[in-house]
């Protein structure tokens, strides 16, 4: 599951529509209609805010405005709720890591909306979001966290008893020329 901090407007077709999808089952778990997927970290913003229904609502909402824009027609009836106000905070080094991740699934799939993304500075943040100051949020799981126990083992003998730990590598925009 996958729901994007950034605008909707910088995703794809195929990314709009998983989206959506994604959303929708969010929705789903946060009123408790689902058991799956409900520990999911993606959800825990959501499960903090002030109004998790409604917020998530929001979202949707947000999802469906950039859908109707594009000419494309999501059933709106399956939002729970009516646009409301809430915002959530989100790191401006969630977004950045965000945006990097999605470049690197528009390179695959679709380069020419990683041009086209590629040309708007700075990145939108969905209107369910303020961004704020700080680093990649806790629940996001990078790819470091997700390399096999291995890999994590060998570096950690790698980096031998008493060494400082390897500096962490910061995420960066992934250049054009790399598709």
């Amino acid at each position: 599951m996958r729901l994007w901090s950034l605008h909707p407007s910088l995703l794809d077709r195929a990314g709009l529509g998983a989206l959506w999808r994604e959303a929708l089952l969010a929705q789903k778990v946060l009123a408790g209609t689902t058991r799956g997927y409900g520990h999911h970290p993606q959800l825990d913003r959501f499960r903090q805010s002030r109004n998790p229904s409604r917020a998530i609502a929001n979202y949707l909402w947000s999802v469906a405005d950039e859908a109707k824009e594009r000419g494309y027609h999501f059933d709106v009836s399956k939002i729970a709720m009516p646009r409301g106000r809430i915002t959530i905070p989100v790191t401006k080094g969630q977004l950045a890591y965000e945006l990097t991740h999605l470049k690197q699934k528009l390179c695959q799939r679709d380069p020419k909306q990683l041009q086209l993304i590629s040309k708007r500075a700075p990145a939108q943040v969905n209107s369910t979001f303020k961004a704020v100051e700080g680093p990649i949020a806790p629940w996001e799981r990078t790819a470091k966290d997700r390399a096999p126990k291995q890999a994590k083992e060998s570096r950690t003998r790698a980096e031998g008893a008493g060494d400082e730990p390897a500096e962490e590598v910061k995420t960066e925009d992934l250049p054009l020329g790399a598709c």
